[in-house]
């Protein structure tokens, strides 16, 4: 069943974010990930140093969603801005819907990540539909609590 869930940008304060909402709703992280996990031969994985045990992306399991949100990181980092620090996650049954929901909702919009596979093992793209409102899609083979 495709799923929707909310995904929150933050300049370096993701961790603390989480932790205050875990102890607002109580349970624990489905996952957590760190910049420094990210490949660092891939040119397109680069970050600052003091960026490295900053959030790559954590998921929180909230009722029947998941909260999930991460630290701007490198070049993207400059861009984010209150009003524009969120994303509409969907996660598609397949990657035939995944590409489909992407590029019926990405029309008119501006895609910064088109659909591929990604380091952690997802089909993933992202885009701000023509209305200005950021979209991420996946589509996990093997989910993994993200």
């Amino acid at each position: 069943m495709t799923t929707v869930n909310t995904y929150l940008t933050f300049k370096g304060n993701c961790e603390e974010a989480f932790n205050f909402y875990k102890n607002a709703f109580g349970g624990d992280f489905a996952y957590v990930g760190r910049f420094k996990d990210m490949p660092q031969n891939d040119p397109n994985c680069k970050v600052d140093d003091s960026e490295l045990n900053n959030i790559m992306h954590i998921s929180f399991p909230i009722g029947n969603t998941i909260l999930m949100g991460s630290d701007a990181g490198g070049e993207w980092a400059k861009g984010v801005t209150v009003g524009n620090n969120f994303s509409v996650s969907i996660n598609a049954d397949s990657q035939k819907e995944a590409d489909r929901l992407f590029n019926v909702l990405s029309a008119n919009g501006k895609v910064s990540m088109p659909m591929n596979k990604t380091f952690w093992d997802s089909y993933f793209g992202m885009f701000t539909d023509q209305f200005d409102i950021q979209w991420m899609i996946s589509f996990d083979a093997n989910p993994k609590g993200k």
